[in-house]
């Protein structure tokens, strides 16, 4: 991409924040008499010209004015990516929503799917944090029926599991709430592999219990994220850009079927660090269900302890100056949390 002019950056932004409000192309004439450009709409229309030729703009149809292209929004939040900042007010509007919520993981992930969804007008994805090392906190076995039993698992940072188990034979509450009692004092704080090399416990149902806590948490060790919390997709489907497109159902596969947004996710933010923020437009080449939607995505939670991400999902001329500063915000907000509650244990 060629150089930009000072007059061309400043032309750019302002098509770019024209498209974001009215989804409509722009014009020379708009844009002089909308912005009191101290410019003739002869120059304007040429300098849209010389930026259409240099990939930042594109013209939909012959008649009409120009629409940012991918390169161009890349540009614009190159440009204001440090620059936006949340209001004072709002920023104090949600950290006291946080810190009168009930120190619960889940209740915090709610919340902050909650807020980002609302601040940005898009789709959000929190997922939980995940420890590096999967350590033990607590069990609860609950009888339901016949041989079965729910077993609910907390590990260390609070990821949560629920599994059904079948038993061999009929076990009461009593027994299976002596048998998790048991394990609770016997494994608080360990770490998987420390827990696979205790001796086998004499009681059949004490071990079976512990068997089953293994795996579970082997296989909570291999996942990258914990728990995907989401909100606000009926934000991004009610976008002019979903109104009467596929698109629209290309993006709502992505968030009923889990594993693709698991997978979406672990790829593109393999190596980020811990308050590093990234923009992903149209996908990147990458998804074909994100061919007409931009995510803004950060890692928050403390290295070495326990990570999550969280992000907002929209059209790409989605407001990147609220989404950026409320994914940044909430981010901080969440790594806090965890730093003083998580790493305090």
């Amino acid at each position: 991409m060629s150089d930009l002019t000072e007059r061309q950056k400043t032309i750019l932004m302002l098509v770019i924040r024209d498209y974001i409000e009215t989804a409509q192309p722009v014009g020379s004439k708009a844009l002089v008499e909308r912005y009191h450009l101290d410019l003739s709409s002869a120059t304007v229309r040429n300098e849209l010209s010389a930026l259409d030729e240099m990939g930042y703009l594109r013209q939909p149809h012959t008649s009409a004015g120009r629409v940012p292209s991918e390169e161009g929004y890349r540009f614009f939040v190159s440009q204001m990516m440090h620059q936006a900042e949340l209001p004072e007010a709002v920023q104090h509007t949600i950290t006291h929503q946080f810190y009168q919520a009930r120190p619960d993981v889940e209740q915090w992930m709610t919340l902050a799917a909650s807020v980002l969804a609302h601040q940005s007008q898009g789709v959000s994805m929190v997922t939980a944090p995940h420890a590096e090392q999967a350590r033990f906190k607590h069990v609860e076995l609950i009888c339901t029926q016949g041989r079965q039993v729910l077993m609910v698992m907390v590990m260390a940072g609070g990821e949560v599991s629920q599994q059904i188990l079948t038993l061999a034979e009929p076990v009461s509450q009593e027994r299976l709430s002596l048998t998790a009692a048991r394990l609770n004092g016997l494994l608080a704080g360990l770490a998987v592999d420390a827990i696979s090399k205790l001796p086998a416990r004499s009681d059949a149902l004490d071990q079976d219990i512990l068997t089953l806590i293994i795996q579970e948490m082997r296989r909570s060790a291999e996942s990258d994220f914990g728990n995907i919390y989401t909100d606000g997709l009926t934000n991004v489907l009610s976008d002019p850009e979903f109104a009467e497109s596929d698109d629209a159902r290309r993006t709502l596969r992505l968030f009923e079927e889990r594993s693709i947004l698991q997978d979406l996710l672990s790829r593109s933010t393999t190596g980020s660090m811990v308050g590093g923020l990234q923009v992903l437009i149209g996908g990147e080449g990458g998804w074909e269900e994100l061919r007409q939607c931009s995510m803004v995505l950060a890692r928050y939670g403390v290295p070495g302890l326990a990570t999550g991400m969280l992000g907002v999902l929209g059209p790409m001329r989605m407001s990147y100056a609220k989404a950026i500063p409320t994914v940044r915000f909430v981010a901080g907000l969440l790594s806090d949390l965890v730093n003083d509650t998580i790493a305090g244990e």
